[in-house]
């Protein structure tokens, strides 16, 4: 969101940037866009979203705008309801298959409700598009809608190392939320084969037993936790690893069709990452190979680490690919996009 907030603002429109202020949230940054962040008594939950969407509603009654941005489903009734009422385009951003995610696995009820706004208010809205081709497809033969397709993907920078390996030892970088279905737990055990270390940068749901099992395996050496970095920390963290990790579980269709940011971020690195065998990555894959694609078990993850840490030309290989595939895959690219279609508005 702030990297196409940034994109708007230089393309001359004035953009605010809404979320929620949460007890351990960091504070905001100096950007060139507004941001305003809304109180929530509760943090999670079905009160979250209750009072959230609500405190969301009567904010964006009284809000200046041309344009509202709904980005997933948990905003997209507000956004909708005050489009309506107060005659405004409104744009939906998916970022997810959002009634698909793992939290949601096996709750028909609630995967239900979430179904229902989505069948209605979609339908409503002016602009559509989410994160990768593959979802794009889905949800407009889903919604009758027209969704296009616009990466998260870094600028195109001269890549430069940012930093160098301080460590002995070769470091393995997961950059990301510890939540379930992400497969760092088998991360972690498959350091036990690994001549490394394991730098995870990010919390999340697992954080505290995430830890614990470092702590059990008798891995806390080898497995570094960084706690959360900001974004603009986080290029300079990655020139210092050898090997990065984008693993995910087959858990819903959201994380089977996922595109992840990160996935672009090593690549702009130039390094060389392990990756889930799921068709978007498969895709990008067969033509520019960037990665050594395995699933996300404690046996192939380490059959994989072991492979990049040591076969060099493999390695130089698909670091070299990473350089020309970021030449395809890039904000410039993915920029002129977003603002052809808010042109159409």
């Amino acid at each position: 969101m702030q990297r196409h907030s940034r994109i708007l603002v230089n393309a001359g429109y004035e953009v605010c940037l809404v979320g929620r202020n949460k007890k351990h949230s960091l504070p905001l940054q100096n950007e060139i866009f507004e941001q305003k962040r809304l109180n929530c008594y509760f943090e999670k939950g079905k009160l979250f979203y209750v009072e959230y969407n609500l405190k969301l509603f009567f904010y964006l009654l009284f809000a200046p705008c041309d344009i509202l941005l709904a980005v997933d489903y948990d905003t997209l009734l507000p956004n909708t309801l005050i489009a309506k009422m107060r005659s405004k385009k409104l744009v939906f951003d998916a970022h997810e298959y959002f009634t698909e995610v793992p939290e949601l696995s096996g709750r028909k009820a609630i995967q239900y409700i979430w179904n229902v706004l989505g069948n209605w208010a979609i339908p409503k809205v002016d602009l559509a598009y989410t994160v990768g081709p593959k979802l794009a497809e889905i949800f407009t033969q889903q919604h009758h809608k027209t969704f296009h397709s616009i990466l998260n993907v870094p600028p195109l920078n001269n890549i430069a190392s940012f930093g160098s390996n301080q460590s002995e030892k070769p470091i393995i970088l997961y950059q990301g939320a510890l939540n379930v279905g992400r497969g760092i737990e088998a991360l972690i055990k498959a350091m036990k084969e690994i001549n490394g270390v394991l730098w995870l940068a990010g919390e999340g749901d697992l954080s505290a037993t995430l830890r614990n099992l470092a702590k059990e395996e008798s891995l806390e050496e080898k497995v570094k936790f960084l706690g959360f970095v900001q974004p603009k920390d986080l290029p300079a963290l990655t020139q210092q690893a050898y090997v990065c990790c984008n693993l995910l579980l087959p858990q819903g269709k959201s994380y089977y069709y996922s595109l992840a940011n990160k996935f672009f971020d090593y690549m702009h690195a130039a390094k060389p990452q392990i990756c889930a065998n799921f068709p978007e990555y498969t895709h990008i894959n067969k033509h520019h190979e960037v990665a050594v694609l395995c699933q996300a078990n404690e046996s192939e993850i380490a059959l994989a680490l072991n492979k990049l840490l040591s076969d060099k030309a493999l390695y130089e290989k698909l670091s070299n690919n990473c350089l020309k595939a970021a030449q395809v895959y890039n904000l410039q690219h993915e920029k002129q996009k977003l603002l052809n279609l808010y042109a159409t508005l």
